[in-house]
């Protein structure tokens, strides 16, 4: 069945692909960012030209097609854009600060088609389709977060499926692993406290930048000696801040930085064990610290079931398998576990016709026209996968 349903599928899309390029440079020329995403989402419902829309999450759309039997399954895209100037050079580049510098743009376009492509062929589905184009993916609040919050609006979910392009996955594959695919990730803001004083007289003062400095250098032994060498894990500080005049002991210094961890059983001991070191740490240096921790996204991990039905036909959608990819990035997918099973599918960039590679979030990261087709064809893919 999940055979004949892709090539159904397969069909249509190829038809709907010259409409979704067009969108796709709409779209692109004319990002928003997080929870402001108003215009994309009017693009979008035009796109899909379809009465029967609902609003989510404040900008969030839910599109229905197909039968209004069986269990749905969700095909998230994302809405919003990055506080990013663009430097692609594109005729179709934006101009107003913000980019689609994480192929939200393409996701979106092929979502369309893919819908589009649905209700061309609504017979052929066992159960609806629920096109969930997403607010504020890459900034908190998580739109997934408040959608997962809003479920009864979705109705019974049999499964919650993405895709999204990576420019470390060749062209022409597609990356489907069972299990821990993205790292949850939590937002550490670390302030220590000390005494001020003059910078001649140290030993006066008890000086919290010595103390924050060992804190950062002693929060590096979490992954090195917290964490299961077998298990990935990453600590990183993006920020520190301290002091005004170079003769002043301050009375305080702050950093701020993310704790990312791919099995989502370490994410709390590990956490646990961060606040431990800057506690004790500071106290040594006669400090006192507090950590303000924002809980962030849940690991996203693939159903073993999804990925093994995805993999089966990954030939039938013109797809080679990828090499395993795991990453310590993160996404708020991973909050539609709670809902139903989920699989994220990641839809090769290297060597993409007439592509230079740079990584995602890069002002110079640019998919090119293909990649709205080939995501599409593999949305379509993970569907199919997904009716049971």
């Amino acid at each position: 069945m999940s055979t004949d349903l892709l090539h159904t599928l397969l069909t249509s899309v190829e038809e709907e692909i010259p409409h979704s390029l067009s969108l796709r440079e709409r779209l692109h020329a004319n990002p928003e960012p997080s929870n402001a995403e108003h215009s994309t989402a009017r693009l979008v419902a035009e796109a899909l030209d379809e009465s029967d829309i609902e609003t989510v999450a404040g900008t969030g759309l839910i599109a229905r097609a197909g039968p209004s039997r069986g269990r749905a399954v969700a095909v998230r895209a994302e809405l919003d854009a990055l506080p990013i100037l663009e430097w692609t050079g594109a005729s179709f580049a934006a101009e107003n600060g913000l980019m689609h510098a994480c192929g939200h743009d393409v996701h979106m376009a092929a979502l369309a088609a893919l819908f589009r492509a649905v209700r061309r062929s609504e017979d052929s589905l066992p159960g609806p389709l629920l096109a969930l184009y997403q607010p504020s993916e890459e900034t908190y609040p998580s739109g997934a977060e408040a959608i997962v919050r809003e479920k009864v609006r979705l109705g019974e979910i049999g499964a919650v499926v993405a895709a999204h392009v990576h420019p470390e996955v060749p062209w022409g594959c597609v990356s489907v692993d069972p299990g821990p695919v993205n790292a949850s990730c939590d937002y550490l803001r670390i302030t220590v406290e000390g005494v001020g004083g003059h910078g001649a007289y140290p030993h006066r003062a008890r000086d919290p930048i010595l103390a924050l400095s060992h804190v950062v250098v002693a929060l590096q032994s979490l992954v090195s000696r917290r964490l299961d060498p077998m298990h990935p894990g990453v600590f990183s500080v993006g920020w520190t801040r301290a002091g005004s005049l170079e003769n002043v002991i301050p009375e305080l210094a702050e950093a701020g930085g993310t704790l990312r961890t791919l099995e989502p059983q370490d994410r709390g001991p590990l956490r646990q064990a961060a606040l431990e070191i800057v506690e004790t740490t500071a106290r040594a240096h006669g400090c006192t610290a507090r950590v303000e921790v924002t809980e962030g996204e849940p690991a996203t991990v693939n159903d073993d079931a999804l990925a093994a039905t995805a993999r089966a036909l990954l030939p039938e959608a013109g797809f080679e398998l990828a090499p395993p990819l795991r990453s310590c990035g993160s996404d708020d997918f991973g909050f539609y576990r709670s809902l139903a099973p989920t699989l994220m599918v990641f839809v090769g960039l290297d060597g993409a016709p007439n592509t230079q590679r740079f990584p995602l979030h890069h002002p110079r990261f640019l998919p090119p026209p293909e990649a709205v087709e080939a995501v599409a064809r593999a949305q379509a893919l993970a569907l199919a996968a997904s009716y049971r």
